[in-house]
């Protein structure tokens, strides 16, 4: 086997969040809806971004924010996402690097800028999302790189970059290459609705090139195409070697094999705002499987992170996980 420079590579959709606090005056002149999420072109959010007023840019995206809590956990993390060289594209690859994120992805010199969500926040704390895609959907094959996919122990790939079909081209490649190098790949669902385009693929996907698996009840339940979760989980025991299956206050479930391993949610005090919880759930458990830990510590360490997360705004953790855990008697 190759050398091994990092514990998980994650690829998906490289967005910036922009974040504002507004009135409702604000949302109510812009037409918006509020507590919606608006897919907008570039015009749009050129128009926003120049009204909008003061705002905290920070790098986001599914799998962007799982590679931060990975390297958060003091694990070592890489991320291919595509951004455009211009302000934003600058401003996301400085901040993935002081994150200890290795991202080399070249940005793209043409075509559509740097992909950002527009996240405002009214004083009863209801968000109001208008995302520009842009350049994020334009990660190609090409934009895979063979060594740092051979270097990491699990490749982890973003369902929500499954809409175009280079992007599969993308997955196939990266797969294929980790495959070869005897590394572990993994996927996460990332939305019901995305399931609902793509099931046929996923499930060819999965079956075919997967070993790991992150879906929420929602997902893994659309997947199958069933109402009943335990249905749903032992389909899902015969398509995959993990599955890594998430219910919310619930908890979650991990089924390798014949084991099956049920772990309760972390309590908290309040959730102030659910944005990123899958995606660090995904880092803590990964961080925690890549050094071989048990499944249920593995899951407690992704549960942990998820609450982390979920107690403030934002998707990135505010303090260190490693310390947090570390504090929680986990590590």
């Amino acid at each position: 086997m190759t050398d091994t420079r990092f514990d998980v590579l994650t690829i998906g959709n490289a967005i910036v969040d922009v974040i504002a606090r507004v009135g409702d005056d604000f949302i109510a002149r812009e037409k918006l809806v509020k507590g919606s999420m608006n897919l907008i072109d570039e015009a749009r959010a050129e128009q926003l971004y120049a009204v909008m007023g003061p705002a905290q840019e920070v790098s986001g995206g599914s799998a962007g924010n799982t590679a931060a809590g990975v390297a958060s956990f003091g694990g070592k993390a890489a991320y291919f996402g595509k951004i455009k060289k211009d302000q934003l594209g600058d401003i996301y690859r400085h901040d993935m690097r002081s994150q200890g994120v290795h991202f080399e992805t070249a940005a793209a010199t043409d075509g559509p800028a740097t992909a950002r969500s527009f996240i405002l926040v009214t004083p009863d704390s209801e968000r109001t999302m208008n995302t520009y895609l842009g350049a994020c959907v334009n990660l190609t094959a090409a934009d895979i790189d063979d060594a740092t996919v051979k270097a990491s122990r699990v490749t982890y790939m973003e369902g929500y970059l499954y809409d175009r079909p280079e992007a599969k081209d993308a997955f196939r490649r990266a797969s294929d290459i980790a495959r070869a190098a005897n590394r572990l790949t993994s996927v996460t669902l990332s939305d019901s609705f995305c399931v609902e385009r793509h099931r046929d693929d996923f499930l060819h996907l999965i079956r075919s090139r997967i070993d790991i698996v992150f879906a929420n009840e929602t997902e893994i339940k659309s997947l199958y195409q069933t109402q009943n979760f335990n249905g749903a989980m032992e389909a899902i025991r015969k398509d995959c070697a993990v599955a890594v299956l998430t219910r919310s206050e619930k908890g979650s479930v991990i089924v390798r094999g014949t084991e099956t391993v049920e772990v309760p949610a972390r309590a908290i005090a309040k959730v102030v705002d659910v944005t990123g919880a899958g995606d660090l759930y995904a880092a803590g458990f990964l961080f925690g499987f890549t050094r071989e830990m048990p499944l249920r510590r593995c899951a407690e360490l992704g549960g942990l992170a998820a609450a982390e997360v979920i107690s403030h705004v934002g998707a990135r953790p505010e303090v260190s996980l490693r310390e947090h855990a570390g504090e929680a008697g986990l590590l």
